[in-house]
């Protein structure tokens, strides 16, 4: 006889379950049995250490089980049977409580009398909106099928069960570092959280901008002898600049400074840039204006090239993009806090340290804080509060004056001309912030984490399944007639649910008891309404 592993029994009789799945596997209750009670206790003998429950607990409760599934039944068919009644104009008495349905049947009285009595007429006919079939299938499921099962609770797949653990030792350790990895998974968590926060206000250093500002020419008249064919003059301005590391100075000769990559470009520092050409030479396009809002890719620096053989001077304006946004302060608020240029995070920092360092803080309500003279000329008042100061600075605040540079278009001597050099402070990410960003972008480590992942729930599966299938082969070492008794009826059952004959119980309809329910009357005034008038049967015949 061959067994199917992948069927595992049922319990039976709501029995409590053993440490191995159904290993405890019994037959069904067969009273007055010898040969049966015999076995069943050399089962729970074998099984002491396995059981969770005793047998008079599981006795107890099995029977408990069953009144409660019993009751259960008697309602629901309480329920489908006076909805049946109704649909076919007739009603139970309401007097008439389901606890009562053992004791006598239900009286039926038509929808106009009051009246228990039943008079001697035909029984009602059929609504036309109820079928043979359905009223068939309505009294073959007056015994209700078995409540669906509840689903078992999913554990999480890298969890081991208790069951087992039970089985392998070595289970220890791996929940041991499944602990380990969840501290790690939160400490990791609570870094990259940091380090966000940490990247939507960057950090910054102040560096040194070297702007370099020169031209070149060619084809000029004054080198060369004029040629029939020849090319028109023309000039170049060019616009550089870099990033100056510290300690280092790119123009002492020998020393060759390579631009860092990890710096932004020339062109991310400046907002606007503005060159003013000679008007009386260059009438047409004589302005020349660059904005980074519509030249979002960076640059290393600015060309423009003209054609032209007269030396003039060109008007450079620069125009900084400051990030965060930075402001001129005005002539009273910089005696204050000796800063000309700053953003406003800082400049208000600023005046709170300038209110500490002179005990200006009203002690008796710290909100506010006294104005001395200087602050009396920023504020016009002799007492603030610290909540207004954002507002009140507002207008000591302007945008930073732009730069303005002056550079002489020559069209001799040696090409490149210009040796003019200028230094801004500005204000220069850590290059770490970019690492960060690569780093939270790696997605390739957590791949690596989810193949491990993949392949623990692939083994823990595996687990599971072995450890059903050696408690299934363990009941049937244990107790082979017992268990195969079992598993034909738990299979039997689901073969029943299936077919849909889950609703009968030939074991029941065998016994007299169960047609002496309250329903059998109704149920035969049904049968007779739905029997075919033929024959002898028919009104009027003889």
């Amino acid at each position: 006889m061959s067994v199917n592993s992948n069927n595992q029994p049922k319990s039976l009789g709501g029995g409590s379950s053993s440490p191995f799945g159904n290993a405890g596997m019994v037959a069904p209750s067969m009273g007055g049995n010898p040969t049966f009670s015999q076995s069943q206790a050399h089962i729970a003998a074998g099984f002491q250490n396995q059981f969770q429950l005793s047998q008079a607990q599981a006795i107890a409760q099995a029977q408990s089980k069953a009144q409660a599934h019993t009751q259960a039944q008697v309602q629901a068919a309480h329920a489908q049977f006076q909805a049946q009644l109704q649909a076919q104009g007739l009603t139970l008495n309401q007097n008439q409580g389901i606890a009562n349905l053992g004791s006598s049947s239900p009286s039926l009285s038509t929808p106009g009398n009051s009246g228990l009595k039943r008079f001697p007429q035909k029984p009602p006919m059929r609504p036309p909106g109820i079928s043979p079939t359905n009223m068939l299938s309505s009294l073959r499921t007056m015994e209700l099928t078995p409540a669906a099962r509840r689903k078992k609770q999913k554990l999480p797949e890298k969890q081991l069960q208790d069951k087992v653990s039970a089985i392998l030792p070595e289970s220890a350790l791996y929940t041991q570092l499944l602990e380990f990895e969840a501290r790690v998974d939160t400490a990791l968590s609570r870094k990259k959280v940091d380090i966000q926060e940490a990247l939507k206000s960057p950090p910054c250093i102040q560096k040194t901008l070297r702007i370099y500002v020169f031209n070149t020419f060619a084809n000029q008249i004054r080198t060369i002898p004029k040629k029939p064919n020849a090319e028109p003059p023309t000039w170049t301005l060019k616009i550089v600049g870099r990033i100056l590391e510290d300690g280092i100075d790119p123009d002492q000769p020998g020393v060759v400074q390579k631009t860092n990559p990890l710096y932004p470009k020339f062109s991310s520092f400046f907002k606007r840039v503005t060159i003013s050409l000679d008007q009386r030479l260059y009438p047409d396009n004589h302005i020349i204006m660059w904005e980074n809002a519509r030249s979002p890719a960076p640059h290393e620096g600015f060309e423009v090239k003209r054609k032209g053989d007269k030396e003039f001077t060109v008007n450079i304006r620069l125009e900084m993009n400051y990030m965060p946004e930075k402001f001129k302060l005005s002539q009273p608020l910089m005696e204050v806090l000796g800063i000309e240029v700053d953003t406003r995070p800082r400049i208000i920092a600023a005046i709170w340290q300038y209110v500490k360092a002179r005990k200006l803080q009203n002690p008796n309500d710290p909100s506010f804080f006294y104005c001395d003279p200087p602050l009396q000329k920023v504020f016009g008042e002799d007492r603030m509060k610290f909540t207004m100061v954002s507002q009140k600075i507002s207008q000591h605040l302007f945008p930073p004056q732009p730069i303005h540079l002056e550079h002489k278009i020559k069209l001799s001597g040696n090409s490149p001309v210009g040796t003019a050099c200028y230094d801004v402070l500005v204000d220069v990410p850590f290059p770490i912030q970019r690492e960060l960003s690569v780093l939270l972008a790696n997605s390739e480590k957590n791949k690596e984490i989810d193949a491990c992942d993949e392949a623990i729930c692939s083994a823990i599966r595996k687990i599971h399944e072995h450890r059903r299938r050696r408690a299934f082969f363990l009941g049937f070492s244990q107790s082979p007639v017992e268990f195969i008794n079992a598993l034909i009826e738990s299979q039997s059952k689901d073969l029943k649910l299936v077919s849909g004959e889950a609703s009968r119980s030939a074991e029941k309809e065998r016994r007299s008891d169960f047609f002496s329910q309250p329903w059998v009357e109704d149920a035969v005034i049904r049968y007779l309404n739905r029997k075919p008038v033929t024959g002898s049967d028919a009104p009027g015949s003889t």
